[in-house]
């Protein structure tokens, strides 16, 4: 019997890494998943890196970007596809230095539209320090592909070793600041339910570089894991340590940073704001005994809403689950996201 592709296998949950796993890690043989020295999919991460010397390492990235709509409140396409990228660097222990694009268009696309999403892509790298160095551009027949797809590389030096999520018994797991916001936004306009109510709500999509360069500098040996939870939210950054480490991590409802509003939102839509994406935040596993004073610097670099919300726990049961304590005292599974949450949020 044919298997087929889905939706689900693109939105960054269980059925995404398995279809991963099939097409690509089972087939790779061991010795051509990374260059000598370095990280590639044998450590399955957003970006990659390269011993170049010196103790130094060069971090690569890709990623495509389809989010629907491509414009949306807080941002577009542009700044999004810039963001991702430089985001995806920053999380491996990079400094981002360098992007290439590739946009994909389609015929009768408005010309106004592509000059904003171009602006914007352009106007955040240069806000970053970040060089566009190259990049490729098409246009497909009306039909043949959905409006715009952007498909960016990040390329970034990292001064040590990179960071790998590999968060220990111990760990403390903190949250740069609100959660699910981008999806939330997203969700609400492909369900066609903005208003002036909603509009108030925008998405978090931006660089942290003012978050990790500063953090990368002064506490990088305290960092044994960091991620920006886009598709699959926070649930599935956590799942997805926890299976790797064989550990249990538990956080606390009542510190997981989220806006009533996307709280409000997601319970009338059935949906979970930990699966929700975020595209300005960051999910950091910080050893133990630098956990307070790294979140006090946190809140210094202006990232005031930043929590600690949990801890990584060696146990005999339970082992490579997620679990949350709820307000009245009781212990619920976050299982790593499935299906089709938010198809095409980034």
């Amino acid at each position: 019997m044919k298997e087929y592709i889905t939706l689900a296998h693109g939105s960054g949950g269980v059925e995404m890494h398995e279809i991963l796993e099939k097409l690509f890690f089972k087939r790779v043989s061991d010795r051509f998943k990374r260059v000598e020295g370095g990280i590639g999919i044998d450590e399955p991460d957003d970006a990659a890196a390269i011993p170049i010397g010196g103790g130094k390492y060069l971090v690569v990235s890709i990623d495509a970007y389809t989010v629907n709509p491509p414009f949306f409140p807080g941002g577009n396409i542009g700044v999004l596809a810039a963001s991702g990228s430089i985001n995806d660097v920053l999380m491996l222990g990079g400094r981002p230095i360098a992007l290439l694009d590739a946009i994909i268009v389609e015929e009768g696309f408005p010309l106004e539209d592509l000059e904003v999403i171009v602006d914007s892509l352009i106007k955040t790298l240069e806000e970053e320090g970040v060089a566009l160095i190259g990049g490729d551009f098409k246009v497909m027949p009306k039909g043949q592909v959905d409006r715009i797809t952007i498909t960016t590389t990040g390329i970034g030096i990292s001064e040590g070793p990179p960071i790998t999520d590999n968060p220990r018994p111990g760990d403390k797991i903190i949250v740069s600041g609100y959660l699910g916001d981008h999806g939330a936004v997203i969700l609400l306009a492909q369900l066609g339910l903005q208003s002036s109510e909603t509009g108030l709500l925008k998405s978090d999509v931006k660089p942290l570089t003012k978050l990790m360069l500063p953090l990368l500098e002064r506490y990088r040996a305290c960092i044994t894991a960091a991620r920006d939870p886009t598709r699959g939210g926070l649930a599935g950054v956590l799942n997805e340590w926890a299976s790797k480490t064989n550990t249990l991590i538990v956080i606390r409802d009542a510190d997981v940073p989220v806006r009533e509003p996307v709280r409000r939102y997601a319970e009338v839509l059935g949906v979970d704001p930990y699966y929700l994406a975020s595209e300005g935040a960051a999910v950091l596993a910080v050893r133990e005994e630098c956990a307070v004073e790294v979140l006090e610097y946190i809140h210094k670099l202006g990232f005031t809403e930043a929590r600690i919300i949990g801890e990584v726990r060696e146990t005999d049961v339970f082992k490579g689950y997620v679990a949350t304590e709820t307000p009245i005292g009781g212990l619920r599974v976050v299982e790593p996201p499935r299906g089709e949450i938010v198809p095409r949020i980034c």
